[in-house]
């Protein structure tokens, strides 16, 4: 077997303009669905947290259902079922010059909805993990339920879950080559397209893997520096109250 080191620098140094049209569309993604992950897993959190039967039994069948099912079927489900039932027809979208196709909304969604049921469970576990004197204290001043959720519980349990999202993230990002099966052209796709011409397999494959790596490398990165942020602002009240009670 031979591999061509030419070859294979120029694509990974050099890439095409359709490689990095499909770097851009897989980070394009992998962010819009998280922002839905993270507004669907805050709002079903609660739903399971909840006093009310019937929000805690809808939330945790959305988790059951999403969790317990492959997002591959998911995807091909959100686009293709739909349609075919005639429930839902994906149509192209043109917003601000850029064409949102039907496939890389449905495309979008399923990964939303998917990354939603994960998020739930990440924020359930920072809610309940947060002192519970801080829920009494904040009832005992009068702080109505939506201001000690906002002031009080969910800047505290960012701190617990912020590596459990960063990890999810992460593991989001490599998901969106799933996507390739309904025709986004994201960059799997395209590695797809570019391999059935040139016949480049162990190159190209190679060059979109290290592409990968250096996504989810520098996500990593921004998330430790995020973190320690995080730390640092935590103990700026302990040492300021440290250095009162030394005066």
């Amino acid at each position: 077997m031979h591999f061509d080191w030419s070859y294979f620098w120029q694509e990974l140094l050099t890439p095409s303009s359709a490689f990095l049209d499909g770097l851009g569309l897989t980070v394009l993604m992998a962010v819009l669905a998280e922002i839905i992950g993270l507004v669907l897993g805050l709002v079903f959190a609660q739903m399971r947290l909840s006093k009310f039967r019937a929000a805690q039994a809808m939330a945790s069948f959305y988790v059951w259902a999403i969790r317990g099912t492959p997002l591959l079927v998911q995807i091909v489900f959100i686009y293709t079922g739909l349609a075919a039932a005639g429930i839902v027809r994906f149509q192209d979208i043109t917003f601000d010059g850029f064409n949102f196709s039907g496939n890389l909304q449905a495309g979008i969604l399923a990964l939303g909805l998917h990354e939603g049921a994960y998020m739930a469970e990440i924020f359930r576990a920072g809610i309940q993990a947060v002192e519970s004197g801080q829920f009494e204290a904040a009832k005992a001043i009068g702080m109505p339920p939506s201001m000690m959720m906002r002031y009080v519980v969910l800047p505290q349990a960012l701190r617990i879950v912020l590596l459990p999202i960063g990890n999810q993230f992460n593991i989001l990002l490599k998901n969106t080559t799933l996507v390739s099966i309904i025709g986004v052209s994201e960059m799997m796709l395209v590695t797809e397209s570019i391999n059935s011409a040139t016949f480049r397999t162990f190159e190209l494959y190679s060059v979109l893997g290290l592409y990968f790596l250096a996504l989810t490398s520098l996500w990593t990165l921004f998330m430790k520096l995020a973190e320690k942020r995080l730390e640092l602002r935590s103990l700026r009240p302990a040492f300021a109250a440290q250095a009162a009670g030394d005066l």
